[in-house]
């Protein structure tokens, strides 16, 4: 049998390192989300998420929840959006934009680039004062201590805490808009949730 011991103690840090930095987040939560909120429930269009690497894996889900919950969106790619997807942006869109460093050159072109066309962007990153965060109009800070894995280096709490805020403002949007089950199940008529959701 492999000795397990120091790997079974490497998963159980990564599981109260990722609860202690979101039961950190949630101090002050309303405070948080507002400007980026009163942002999304003003808008028009599209909630657009764009990002790359795991940021991205994360942003494409998050944008997959708003979809399925009553807020139009969809994912661009950073990397896309710069060889000519960027035409997908309307000018009633709205953009979030997801760097952990706030330093990705893609997310912060794509950005930037929303905003000189009068599109509104919030930023999530887990560094305030970074490009991405300074060129944003609403600032979701993920700031937290330490990456879960072993070495201090995978995204692991980053990405957490981007997807349960991703959660967050999925909610919230939903709470604000009224968003029923009968809704949710014209969105979702397929599987399961679709046959809960359409009796």
């Amino acid at each position: 049998m492999p000795d397990l011991t120091n790997a079974l103690a490497a998963a159980r840090n990564a599981v109260t390192t990722e609860i202690a930095a979101l039961e950190n987040f949630s101090q002050g939560l309303d405070e948080k989300l507002t400007d980026a909120l009163e942002l999304l429930v003003a808008c028009k269009g599209h909630v657009i998420v764009t990002g790359l690497g795991k940021s991205g894996l994360v942003g494409a889900k998050i944008s997959a929840t708003l979809a399925s919950t009553g807020t139009p969106s969809f994912f661009l790619h950073s990397a896309d959006a710069l060889h000519g997807d960027s035409g997908a942006i309307t000018k009633d869109d709205l953009v979030i934009a997801i760097s952990n460093s706030g330093e990705t050159a893609e997310v912060i072109a794509v950005a930037k680039m929303a905003k000189g066309w009068g599109n509104k962007v919030i930023a999530i990153t887990g560094k305030h004062a970074s490009t991405l965060s300074t060129s944003a109009d609403a600032l979701l800070d993920i700031a937290f201590e330490k990456e879960a894995d072993p070495l201090n280096l995978a995204p692991t709490t980053s990405t957490t805490l981007t997807l349960v805020l991703g959660d967050a403002i999925a909610s919230a949007l939903m709470s604000y808009k009224n968003f029923t089950a009968a809704d949710f199940g014209k969105r979702h008529p397929g599987g399961a949730l679709g046959k809960a959701t359409n009796k």
